[in-house]
């Protein structure tokens, strides 16, 4: 067991992980979730910020700094000091102008044999989050293009797919949305926010190399929350940076968001996020066992 215990370690004690997304001071959400729930899988959690926000954008009146002329030299710096990443993943950007360069940065910042993983934050409940235009979704889509991995919700699936948004819809919906991704270029696909009865909420994932469609489906929690897409896709790109399959890593993050969301239940005032951070023991043990 210790024998194991230390290829492991000397596997993936090194790797670093570079996550591209923004910083809300308040709200539970992108760097203030990713940077603890990342770390939890061992790896060197590393950031590019892309705006600094007061609040996230459902408080009203939040402040907003664009960090857009910052993001090259950060990546400039890290190419100069030969830092290179073992996954990137981005999150929340400030605005469409940083796409091109965070598209540099995936050709500039990645390890040999790295992965990079996007979750294209940009909408949700049939309509595009505030501050972001009608144009947004065809520019991130060359992000997406880029990607090993992507992490839409079906909103966001629907808006990079020119697919009509349903709030109801059956299997066969579902399963077209990601035929399309897959046709428009995208390799391995975890759509989240996938449910077909009341009870059930889960992920439908398409595997780019078994072309395969898998499912997987935690309990439905009375409580919708800002950030609980943001925990997904932190714990999956944390899984998924240790080699577990896109099926596993897929399981992994629902079981730890659905954990998270049921210990917010009984917190009636807490309507901006949900309490992960005494969860993140439950999830160490589970990457224990994943091991």
């Amino acid at each position: 067991l210790i024998a194991i215990i230390k290829l492991y370690m000397e596997e993936f004690m090194d790797k670093k992980i570079l996550t591209i997304q923004d910083i809300s001071g308040v709200g539970q959400c992108s760097l203030a979730v990713a940077l603890p729930i990342i770390s939890c899988f061992g790896l060197e959690t590393c950031v590019i910020p892309t705006a600094v926000l007061s609040t996230h954008t459902a408080f009203k009146d939040f402040t907003f700094k664009d960090l857009h002329d910052d993001i090259s030299s950060i990546s400039d710096h890290y190419q100069k000091e030969k830092i290179y990443f073992d996954t990137i993943y981005t999150g929340y950007l400030g605005n469409k102008k940083q796409i091109s360069l965070i598209e540099s940065i995936f050709h500039k910042n990645i390890a040999k044999k790295g992965k990079i993983i996007v979750d294209p934050v940009m909408a949700d409940n049939g309509k595009l989050y505030t501050g972001f235009s009608d144009d947004f979704p065809k520019e991130i889509k060359k992000l997406c293009l880029c990607a090993d991995v992507i992490i839409p919700n079906i909103t966001e699936a629907c808006l990079l797919t020119n697919e009509k948004y349903k709030d109801k819809y059956d299997q066969e919906y579902i399963e077209n949305i990601l035929y399309k991704l897959k046709d428009a270029g995208m390799k391995n696909i975890v759509l989240t926010g996938v449910s077909f009865s009341k009870n059930k909420l889960g992920v439908a994932t398409y595997n780019h190399i078994t072309k395969k469609i898998s499912y997987y489906f935690t309990k439905k929690h009375p409580l919708i929350s800002h950030g609980t897409g943001d925990i997904f896709a932190s714990c999956f790109c944390g899984a998924y940076s240790i080699n577990k399959s896109l099926e596993e890593s897929a399981a992994l993050a629902a079981d730890f968001t659905s954990n998270c969301v049921k210990n917010t239940l009984s917190d009636k005032k807490h309507w901006y996020g949900v309490h992960f951070e005494e969860k993140l023991p439950y999830l160490i043990n589970k990457i224990k066992k994943l091991k």
